[in-house]
């Protein structure tokens, strides 16, 4: 008994422990990097000009933050981030159901994503920028277009990996098309159509920073571009940590949506009771 106990005991120290390090081993790793970083450029390891020190990168972030610029930056990116992503989410959502539910919509689009999909669509840019102009609307429709496909693909995969037995029964209590579509196939399709829609947003933020160091305007990639223009080192580093920073918390409250969004679902369950 006592011997059962100890191994309870062991396997859920070792339980413990690994989920501590799942959890916070990035968070380690990072600040790791980033010691090196400063020691690295403070040492004379590496010439200062090519690798600013960290603090010195943290001490220009703190300026640009206070004299208004960095602010109006990040609002700028995302604002074009958010928009695009909106718009490639409601296209790619209704694409992926329409082509898995209407043979005659698959047989259209299916050539058109088999080679969308693989071809680089930054390459389209100069096409978005003659036919809609060199503000906005050009960078916003670009970038809708680039992650739009993700969301397409994800949509048509969960929708047609839903088990037929479900809609058969749906259909046997008297459920419209309406219903089926919004009781049974959303809900099942869900957790994949998220996992598209996490994709895609980290898709809207690097296309829109390539829009902005193409074409400028303002913006987080805007402003990294003319520091490298000016032969600006600490103004390029920080606009890295910048957008590495404005990545990370994009990625975060895209999961915290997901666990709202999915609070019903097994995975939720699992990482809850984990």
């Amino acid at each position: 008994m006592a011997r059962t106990l100890g191994k309870n005991s062991v396997d859920a120290t070792g339980s413990s422990a690994r989920q501590a390090f799942e959890r916070f081993g990035p968070y380690v790793t990072i600040s790791l990097l980033l010691i090196a970083w400063e020691l690295a450029s403070r040492l004379g390891l590496v010439i200062p000009f090519l690798l600013p020190p960290l603090s010195v990168v943290i001490t220009r972030i703190a300026t640009d933050f206070m004299s208004g610029q960095l602010p109006l930056d990040i609002a700028i990116t995302l604002y074009r981030t958010l928009t695009a992503f909106a718009l490639s989410a409601i296209v790619g959502v209704t694409i992926g159901i329409v082509i898995s539910r209407n043979a005659t919509m698959r047989w259209f689009f299916d050539p058109l994503i088999s080679i969308g999909l693989p071809m680089p669509k930054i390459a389209l840019l100069p096409v978005f920028m003659l036919w809609f102009g060199l503000f906005d609307l050009s960078k916003i429709l670009m970038v809708a277009f680039s992650a739009s496909f993700q969301i397409i693909i994800a949509t048509w995969s969960a929708t047609q990996s839903i088990e037929k037995e479900l809609i058969w029964s749906a259909q046997s209590l008297g459920a419209s098309r309406r219903d089926i579509l919004r009781e049974v196939i959303l809900p099942a399709a869900m957790p994949q159509i998220l996992t598209g829609l996490q994709i895609a947003m980290p898709i809207c933020l690097i296309v829109v920073l390539i829009t902005e160091m193409i074409m400028g305007g303002q913006g987080l990639g805007d402003s990294m571009l003319r520091s490298a223009r000016y032969v600006d080192s600490q103004g390029v580093f920080a606009g890295i940590v910048e957008i590495g920073i404005v990545g990370f918390c994009v990625i975060k409250v895209m999961e915290y949506i997901r666990r709202r969004l999915l609070v019903w679902h097994q995975e939720t369950r699992e990482e809850t009771t984990v």
